[in-house]
């Protein structure tokens, strides 16, 4: 009895066995046929699916690029590529070719935005900062960027 005088009913959960996979946890998976996965886990994976709104910059078939919702510039915009990698080392090894398309899509954001000085940064664990763990790069511009960044 609880102090209430109330009866606790005890259930008995049934608990699964979860089968261990022999790769590192990894909330969306690289997609195929030109569908992007929609894991719940990856925030980056729903928007470029059209499940969560953004305010997007730009789009080509392989990346899009969208406003930070917490900008540090006045310019800031996350250039993302609609197939799932976790930061750029990955994507470098797996898809080299997008890897350059996002670099050229951040150029175009710069253009479109009037701006010819920005900076590129893509933060690789959260150690260094990356806190969506499906890589995107950060283009920003439209002030004085100091050295060190950090």
């Amino acid at each position: 009895m609880t102090p209430g005088g109330r009866v606790r009913l005890h259930r008995r959960r049934r608990r699964r066995h979860l089968r261990v996979a022999p790769v590192p946890y990894d909330p969306c998976y690289p997609n195929t046929g030109g569908t992007v996965s929609a894991d719940a886990d990856c925030l980056f994976c729903k928007i470029a699916g059209g499940q969560i709104p953004a305010d997007v910059v730009r789009e080509s078939e392989h990346t899009l690029a969208f406003r930070d919702i917490s900008p540090q510039a006045p310019t800031h915009v996350l250039v993302i590529p609609r197939e799932h990698h976790r930061d750029v080392a990955s994507l470098a090894a797996a898809a080299p070719g997008t890897l350059a398309e996002l670099v050229r899509e951040a150029a175009a954001v710069a253009a479109g935005e009037g701006i010819e000085a920005y900076r590129l940064v893509f933060n690789t664990g959260s150690e260094a900062g990356q806190s969506v763990f499906h890589v995107h790069g950060h283009v920003l511009g439209g002030r004085a960027m100091t050295w060190p960044p950090g």
